[in-house]
């Protein structure tokens, strides 16, 4: 697992925003608009690191349609880490 956390520590360092929707869904809120304005904001180049309980599957199709590439990590069970990274 240490492979795994480090590439992990590695998109954080490098993503222009981290957004751990966690808190958000525990609440019982709908993170979606939470993160479309994170994606806005993130420049071509640049990415976005999404962390959540579950895998976003329908989120691919999303920022896929917006220019945005995924590589997705699965930690356990309950933590997913995406990097979107904005190819256009």
């Amino acid at each position: 697992m240490t492979q795994a956390n480090d590439l992990i520590a590695a998109w954080k360092s490098a993503a222009a925003t981290v957004l751990d929707v966690r808190p958000t869904l525990e609440r019982g809120d709908e993170p979606f608009v939470e993160i479309m304005e994170a994606a806005a904001r993130v420049p071509q180049g640049e990415s976005l690191v999404l962390i959540a309980p579950f895998e976003p599957a329908p989120l691919y199709g999303v920022l896929g349609g917006q220019g945005f590439s995924h590589v997705t990590q699965s930690v356990s069970a309950s933590e997913w880490v995406i990097r979107f990274t904005r190819d256009q």
